[in-house]
């Protein structure tokens, strides 16, 4: 039976940020002038409604940056199709998600910047919204919003649970705080064996496994995009350099110009994972010596094009649909974990990926054991996988088959969390 959280820890922790709220304007304004936040909704990560609350019974949805986001997108299609009655809500932290957000979302769907963790913000926030049921993704364990939803009489789920070993040993410090966080939901669903042993040994009483990021639809593919950019090809081969971070566009562009030196005639697209790095990386690759357009500079593909940097938003499907070899970013440089590789597998994409993939290790290891993605220890070794994908088309599409048919089975564990779901929504 989960409870209102009420540990010490838990209360000082309230106190501090009380204390600190009064700082939380200039701290959003200064983000705001480093392009971390949106200038012209900060009241909202202030718990100030930008739009009205409609009539009726509300499920609010929170999913921090972009991949947690999107994989919000199937429970939000099951619970439409669960309850037509219910309005949802759907917050996230950072712009770039936003802005995918608005491009993703069903209608009828609201979209606001999620709240900072101040008791405040916080009573401001669920004030307003008045939801029945909060459905948290991943790893959102906030304190102050945990603790005044459940006070309120919020139904409260953790789905798709991810922790690390790294959070579980920072939360085993606090083994109390933690196991009284973990009190508070209803119902836990992880994302991986690993997490589930990991939140059992916090004291939470988690169920079955439920991996959001392993379901969902294709990214939307625009005929027109594609065919715009098949012209621009004029014939050369295309590999896709997919959610890059700083540091992996040159190295990836080195291994794609060793791949390409003895043929065939190709061009490197550059998809950085934050859009408005698309100046920075254009730069880069220009300095090596390729010849570069910006798509977000209403720059198209041309015959003259060696590098393409694709800097915008919603049009990665298209991207996937015309490469010949798609490199997962994400995965190159320590840090980062690398990325869901999905939505390119529902495209068919002939996936190669980097040795550093901790944030979907599991969805790997399934792919590699049914060769549905190739894996690269380093440049040399990408090198030699991009010039093996584009001589040899046949391999190539084997590999994008096996990854559209393993993505294609994923779909069964959602109708299964869903009966779990379902009771904690409001009447």
């Amino acid at each position: 039976m989960s409870r209102v959280p009420n540990t010490l820890p838990l209360a000082l922790y309230a106190t501090a940020t009380s204390l600190l709220e009064p700082l939380a304007p200039s701290l959003l304004r200064r983000r705001a002038r480093a392009g971390k936040e949106d200038a012209s909704r900060l009241a909202e990560r202030l718990g100030r409604a930008t739009t009205p609350r409609p009539e009726g019974p509300l499920v609010w949805l929170h999913g921090v940056s972009v991949g947690e986001s999107l994989s919000l997108l199937p429970l939000i299609a099951a619970l439409k199709a669960s309850r037509s009655d219910i309005n949802i809500l759907v917050t996230s932290g950072t712009v770039t998600s936003a802005q995918v957000l608005a491009q993703r979302l069903p209608a009828g769907v609201i979209h606001q910047f999620a709240p900072v963790d101040t008791p405040g913000v916080a009573a401001r926030f669920l004030d307003h919204w008045r939801p029945g049921a909060a459905l948290f993704v991943e790893s959102e364990l906030w304190p102050n919003l945990i603790v005044a939803a459940k006070t309120r009489g919020v139904r409260l789920a953790l789905l798709s649970a991810r922790m690390t070993e790294a959070s579980a040993v920072g939360w085993r410090r606090v083994p109390a705080t933690a196991r009284d966080l973990l009190d508070a939901f209803d119902l836990i669903l992880p994302q991986d064996a690993a997490t589930a042993a990991r939140l059992r040994g916090l004291g939470g009483d988690v169920g079955s496994d439920l991996n959001l990021k392993l379901l969902g639809d294709a990214p939307p593919v625009d005929a027109a995009t594609v065919a715009a950019l098949r012209a621009g090809l004029a014939g050369r081969k295309a590999v896709l350099a997919a959610s890059t971070h700083p540091g992996e566009e040159p190295l990836i562009a080195d291994a794609f110009r060793r791949a390409t030196a003895d043929g065939p005639t190709a061009v490197l697209i550059l998809a950085p994972r934050h859009p408005d790095r698309g100046p920075q990386v254009a730069n880069d690759v220009a300095a090596m010596g390729f010849t570069v357009a910006r798509r977000a500079a209403g720059e198209p593909l041309s015959p003259a094009t060696t590098a393409y940097v694709a800097d915008t938003l919603g049009e990665l499907g298209a991207f996937y649909s015309v490469a010949d070899a798609v490199v997962m970013g994400g995965s190159f440089v320590p840090g980062v974990g690398g990325h869901n590789p999905l939505e390119a597998a529902r495209l068919e994409a002939a996936l190669i990926t980097g040795p550093h993939v901790f944030n979907a290790r599991e969805i790997y290891a399934e792919m590699f054991a049914e060769a549905a993605v190739i894996e690269a220890a380093d440049t040399t070794a990408l090198a030699r996988h991009i010039q093996g994908l584009l001589a040899n088309p046949v391999i190539a599409r084997r590999i994008g088959e096996a990854a559209g048919a393993y993505a294609g089975r994923q779909g069964a564990a959602l109708a299964s969390a869903m009966t779990l779901i379902e009771p904690l929504l409001p009447a």
